[in-house]
């Protein structure tokens, strides 16, 4: 609906590139041709022969290519007539579905029946693919763009080192292509024209998938994507080719010949990219932010972001990859194999068995295996791993050898070691003389070895490239030099990215750095920017004025800040805007002496030092849960005896909650101390009283030294309990009054001149009993940063890296970039209400028996994204922010309410209200009694506890999965057999697609927002037209 509105605005032209799966859904409800809106690069048609399976294998067909032999399955039925015919296994592919959401390996009946079943309901025309299985296959990606005068290029082809099984997304993989024959990437490319053409993407990027059969070198198609995808951003980054900018501009009548190439500055679009570098991707998973999940890699995506590195060779950019992933073991020999101990098999035959069920850490896998003997062939037997990855590899094992036998670490084997894209860390860990890798970074220093810095330039070097896009290399030749050249006499200031995607930091972090390498440069710096994740804007080579893909660990960082002295003034480096991963770099890098501008390294750690901190809130008589800190258990013990059970555990230095938990008891405080510890083992674990029912408040701020501005206060929508990544959280807040607001900005203030912060701040607060407690203040950029400046107007981002060089908050007053009249506390009367809402993956993680995970939410954060909605009331705002995380409100139906005793009192007015809205109420047997003692109508259901206790009739859950229920309404109850029934309804909503809420003030807010929809509430408004935007 609100698409079709959008589609009404004048002067309204939509690209396809980004929503086609919601387009074919909505074709018909948008009604285009009645508003006159043309799309533009890929039309409806064109996504419809791309994206449907059948449509897509006849047009294979048309072109003379092959398609594994498959069926398309519109029911259960069809599906077992074609599994007949093709036998087990087989691979499952929803029609219209991103990631691989909903497509899997079925290698039995019952596996087809979970796999069938949930991929016809994920796919929004309700057909599967049945497809002939081609486990162990190579795959491959082509990256193709046409124009409207049918020029097409090829601007990438990209290998998969695992074989086809594993989604590509979950795959390390390697551009350009290393195992192709010329013959097989000429057939490839010839088909890939084709089927563009065929398919009509008239203008713009597309993704072609293909295989081919190791033993006899047979090709197929797999699938396409007729839009930019995941893979085009990796394309875009590892050539420097833009494939979306350059798409965009063939939609609006532009050809390839007539688009100059931004690096070259000189040559057009229409010459292909050429690399003379390799490159790869590497996953970042996040398994253990849940428990019980699978971690098998399948055909369903499961890994939460990706880095990317460019080398001279695939051994040295897969180096580099290992340790951008910012894992417990940075790289190859990083950590010894003890440590892994019960993780992972250590003996031969084990290895080799656990090689046959593709993991996260495969590789690791795969080089342990080949120090225990084992051959390519063996390897290749288990892992379907080409035979020429496995040689790069068993060439890195065998340097190994040399390295550990070598009697002296001379100039000749370091280098030779460096060349191979081995870090100080690893070559130390192998060498434990040097007693760690400072030692090895003194002796490589000595010898004068350091990295060259090479230019993406997209042509190798066949023409001069005008854009400084660097990645670091070691040569053998000592003569070998640098190209990085000074680009202007102005300063520098060095800028350090967040690294990979991961669940708590995410692309919230990327955000502030991109805004502050456009502020700086606008402000007469030269901006660098450092990191490694191919998908966020600050890799993209035009948003700083100097751009290096370099792991962010402290020996990259140092070699990019040297080069960079060498080539200019360096007036600083800031961490404070990329999350944890450059805070945790801070301490060094200033020891090191580079100068680190923005709040210190030593306020960074007082913040996160609680006796430090807790002497802060004591002078300043700031209230805090009564907290401890203990390295053992007896330790952690006596605090939790001392301020009482409940209590909330967790590791410091940590984003994201990691290990946080609220234990009740003594024994699971004994059984989390150990976890906790191995995360962190250097810092404490913190042991804080748990505020029960309390409102959990978050708080951005602005310091420079002398005055603070509060910038945006934020209520969470779910009770004190659940991580702030996971709440929905409103601004301004819903309930707090001007005196509780007023306290919030005095104890910022106290804590931010406190701390001695120099940019931006993130405080979370507490409020029980008219109390308002400090829980944690982080000196740092939060990922509320981008929510609150695009909910007020106001770039904090910006404002905290001018504030870094020098700039007060008086200055950027004057400016306009921060509003003279009032802050975050006090915003207008006539501003908007903006709702952040968290983007659960739960659909995408199963249990080893293909079971849902709980979808309960704890202090352990496990979100992998966010939305805003924005309207002139709660109740719209939170309707348009569930619609974009989760799907829209129902806005009538049947609505299934069971909660937990402690709830039933809370939740009565909320369910009069749906009941007056005519919806058709379904309760358990406790809950319906309740409701009908209050006058409201409903039908009791039975529990799945009810049917194996011998009852007759249908449960609530068989009710869910028949698509009976519109909305689900589950607070965790304490029996075991209560919490047996909500992990079955709750698990039942993820799978059918159901909202469902299961804190109170999260249904409450959710009555609301179906009444905003009901009444016609919910508008669409761009974000330029707020009033109080400050415009920048």
């Amino acid at each position: 609906e609100l698409l079709a509105v959008f589609t009404a605005l004048d002067g309204v032209d939509v690209r396809a590139d980004e929503f086609d799966v919601v387009l074919i859904q909505d074709a018909e409800a948008v009604q285009l041709d009645k508003y006159n809106v043309e799309l533009i690069g890929a039309d409806i048609d064109a996504i419809e022969r791309g994206e449907d399976r059948q449509k897509f294998k006849d047009i294979v067909a048309t072109i003379g290519g092959e398609s594994a032999r498959s069926a398309v399955c519109h029911n259960m039925d069809e599906v077992y007539a074609t599994v007949e015919e093709l036998g087990l296994p087989v691979v499952v592919r929803p029609s219209f579905t991103m990631g691989g959401l909903g497509s899997g390996l079925a290698y039995t009946r019952k596996d087809l029946d979970r796999i069938a079943g949930g991929g016809l309901a994920a796919s929004p025309s309700a057909n599967v693919l049945i497809e002939e299985s081609i486990l162990g296959w190579k795959e491959f990606e082509l990256e193709l763009m046409r124009d409207a005068d049918d020029n097409v290029v090829v601007i990438c082809s990209i290998e998969n080192v695992d074989a086809l099984g594993v989604h590509t997304g979950d795959s390390v993989t390697v551009a350009p292509s290393m195992t192709l024959t010329d013959r097989e990437f000429q057939i490839m490319r010839d088909q890939g024209i084709a089927i563009i053409r065929e398919v009509g993407v008239d203008t713009g990027g597309c993704n072609i998938q293909f295989a081919i059969n190791p033993k006899d070198g047979r090709l197929i198609t797999i699938e396409m994507n007729p839009r930019v995808s995941r893979s085009s951003a990796l394309a875009s980054k590892a050539t420097g080719f833009p494939i979306a900018k350059l798409a965009a501009k063939l939609a609006i009548g532009y050809t390839l010949d007539e688009v100059t190439n931004d690096i070259t500055g000189n040559t057009p679009a229409a010459f292909e990219p050429a690399l003379d570098y390799v490159v790869v991707k590497a996953p970042r998973f996040a398994f253990e932010k849940f428990p019980g999940a699978d971690d098998t890699l399948t055909t369903t995506m499961k890994s939460v972001g990706e880095v990317m590195s460019l080398g001279r060779n695939y051994i040295a950019a897969l180096n580099k990859a290992l340790r951008s992933l910012e894992t417990k073991q940075l790289g190859f020999w990083t950590k010894p194999d003890q440590f892994f101990a019960g993780e992972r098999a250590t003996d031969l035959p084990a290895v080799l068995e656990d090689l046959r069920r593709p993991t996260e850490g495969r590789l690791y896998d795969v080089e342990l295996a080949m120090r225990l003997g084992a051959t390519i062939e063996e390897l290749y037997d288990a892992s379907s791993i080409d035979p020429w990855f496995l040689a790069e590899l068993q060439a890195l094992v065998d340097f190994r050898m040399k390295l550990e036998d070598a009697p002296v670490l001379d100039e000749s084997l370091l280098r030779e070691a460096k060349f191979m894209g081995l870090s100080d860390l690893q070559i130390a860990s192998v060498r434990p003389e040097f007693a760690g890798e400072e030692g090895v970074r003194r002796l490589r220093l000595s010898l004068g070895i350091r990295p060259v810095f090479k230019t993406v330039d997209t042509c190798a070097a066949e023409f001069e490239s005008q854009t400084p896009y660097y990645y670091s290399a070691y040569e053998l030749d000592p003569a070998a030099e640098t190209e990085v050249e000074p680009q202007t006499e102005r300063e520098k200031v060095l800028i350090l990215g967040s690294g990979p995607n991961r669940i708590g930091q995410g692309i919230e972090f990327d955000y502030s750095c991109v805004h502050a390498a456009l502020e700086l440069s606008r402000a007469g710096y030269e901006t660098v920017m450092i990191n490694c994740n191919p998908e966020t804007v600050s890799t993209d080579y035009d948003t700083a004025d100097r751009l290096y893909f370099e792991p962010l660990t402290f020996e990259d960082v140092m070699e990019v800040y040297h080069a960079e002295t060498e080539s200019g003034t360096v007036a600083g480096v800031i961490v404070q805007l990329g999350g944890q991963t450059p805070l945790g770099l801070a301490d060094r890098l200033k020891k090191a002496g580079v100068p680190v501008i923005g709040t210190s390294p030593e306020a960074i750690n007082m913040a996160e030092h609680r006796g430090e901190f807790g002497d802060l809130l004591n002078r300043e008589q700031l209230p805090a849960p009564a907290f401890g800190t203990a390295t053992t258990f007896e330790q952690a013990r006596d605090v939790a005896d001392s301020i009482g059970y409940p209590v909330l555990v967790r590791p410091s230095y940590v984003l994201g909650g990691r290990g946080m938990e609220i234990v009740f008891d003594e024994p699971s405080l004994e059984d989390y101390i150990a976890s906790a510890t191995e995360l962190s083992p250097e810092h404490p674990v913190l042991v804080d009283r748990f505020l029960d029912n309390a409102i959990e408040i978050d708080v951005d701020a602005l310091c420079d030294g002398e005055e603070v501005y509060l910038a945006g206060v934020m209520e969470h929508i779910e009770e004190a309990g659940v991580h702030s990544g996971d709440s929905a959280c409103a601004l301004p807040p819903m309930t707090l009054g001007a005196q509780d607001i007023e306290k919030v900005r005095e104890s910022t203030k106290k804590l931010a001149l406190g701390i001695g912060v120099k940019g931006l701040m993130n405080v979370q607060y507490a409020l029980k009993d008219d109390i308002l407690y400090v829980i944690e203040a982080n000196p740092r950029a939060s990922r509320t940063v981008p929510f609150v400046s695009k909910a007020t107007g106001v770039h904090l981002a910006k404002a905290a890296s001018r504030i870094a060089v020098g700039a007060t908050i008086a200055e950027l007053r004057e400016e306009g970039m921060i509003p003279s009249n009032y802050d975050g506390g006090s915003l207008p009367l006539d501003a908007p209400i903006a709702v952040k809402e968290a983007v659960l993956p739960f659909n995408r993680f199963r249990s080893p028996e293909g079971e849902t995970l709980d979808t309960l939410l704890s202090p352990e954060m496990k979100s992998t994204g966010e939305v805003m909605g924005l309207a002139d009331n709660f109740g719209a705002a939170y309707a348009k922010a569930e619609a974009g995380a989760f799907g829209a409100l129902p806005t009538e139906g049947t609505v299934f309410v069971s909660v937990a005793n402690r709830d039933k009192r809370s939740l009565i007015l909320a369910i009069q209200r749906l009941d007056s809205m005519g919806f058709h109420i379904l309760a358990t047997e406790g809950t319906a009694g309740m409701l009908r003692r209050n006058g409201i109508d409903c039908e009791v259901v039975l529990k799945s506890s009810d049917i194996r206790d011998g009852a007759k009739g249908r449960s609530i859950v068989d009710r869910i999965r028949a698509g009976e229920v519109d909305l689900i309404l589950n607070t965790p109850a304490g029996s075991a057999g209560a919490r047996h029934d909500g992990y079955e309804i709750r698990g039942s909503a993820v799978t059918v697609g159901v909202p469902l809420v299961t804190t109170v003030q999260g249904v409450t807010a959710a009555v609301q927002g179906i009444e905003a929809l009901r009444s016609g509430e919910v508008t669409v408004r761009a974000l330029q037209e707020l009033d109080h935007a400050v415009k920048a």
